[in-house]
């Protein structure tokens, strides 16, 4: 039985919970409980603190976990990154005192607060650099304030925080995070492959619609430039002479787009319908 560690509580937990359920898997009812066992699909899980999935799929003690980037890359243990889930997402920055004018090349043998060591370091050992990382477990915009830090690299998302305390951000990210689905890089459990294939489509029903329209054949090229689909779009020869009806996969974020350019072209009949899954 494949056993697959989810997250708890937290941002992450909803979101990934709800993944699983478009999925196809079968999630616990009562936020209480540890363990859900999917007899159907043949997988078992387990409900952990996302700071601890990453160690438990490291270890080998669970085949697979949904976890952040920036835990697994802060964890450093033997697990490598299968799929993004493409929801979660932070993103990691330096900030430094507004007049201290330093940069990224400067933070070399500075003192640098963060409650992610392993993401810090993994930045310094990548470039050569050296620096003396404190490992605080929350509150880190008041390291600089309190003379822990000179420098601090934490989650930043409208910086407000960091205003507050007199702080402004500097140099590139150190670490665009998300929720991803993680497992051990030497070993792929049994299910796994269909797992990943599960997710996918729903990643994919999520990003994509299905868009339907009448046309005039004489005009089908120019329609279907719009609307080329994954592998080729639909066409079906209308009861009315000279019309065909057209169906195609377009981006869900360009459909109204789409929808436009189509009516202008001399389309009718658009309709839109979501998509729960799919395989491609």
């Amino acid at each position: 039985m494949l056993r697959i560690a989810v997250p708890n509580k937290g941002t992450l937990s909803q979101p990934a919970s709800q993944m699983l359920r478009d999925a196809g898997y079968r999630q616990r009812t009562d936020p209480k409980d540890l363990v859900c066992r999917d007899e159907a699909n043949h997988v078992e899980f387990f409900y952990l603190r996302p700071r601890d999935i990453a160690t438990y799929v490291g270890s080998g003690d669970l085949d697979l976990g949904i976890t952040g980037r920036d835990l697994l890359v802060d964890s450093g243990v033997p697990a490598s990154e299968l799929l993004d889930l493409n929801f979660g997402g932070a993103t990691f920055r330096w900030a430094a005192p507004a007049d201290s004018a330093i940069t990224a090349d400067q933070i070399g043998g500075r003192r640098i607060a963060t409650a992610y060591p392993g993401v810090v370091e993994r930045y310094l050992t990548e470039r050569d650099l050296k620096a003396d990382v404190v490992r605080l477990d929350g509150a880190v915009e008041n390291a600089v304030r309190l003379g822990v830090a000179d420098v601090i690299a934490d989650v930043v998302e409208t910086g407000a925080t960091l205003r507050q305390a007199g702080l402004v951000t500097f140099g590139e990210p150190l670490l665009r995070s998300s929720a991803i689905l993680i497992g051990r890089p030497s070993e792929e459990a049994v299910g796994a492959a269909q797992l990943v294939r599960r997710l996918q489509g729903v990643l994919v029903a999520r990003s994509y619609v299905m868009l339907a329209y009448d046309v005039r054949a004489d005009l089908l090229d120019q329609a279907t430039a719009l609307t080329p689909g994954f592998e080729s779009p639909t066409v079906s020869p209308l009861h009315r002479e000279g019309w065909v009806a057209v169906s195609a996969m377009v981006p869900r974020a360009d459909v109204h787009r789409i929808m436009d350019e189509l009516y202008e072209l001399g389309a009718r009949a658009i309709l839109v319908t979501d998509i729960a899954n799919c395989r491609l």
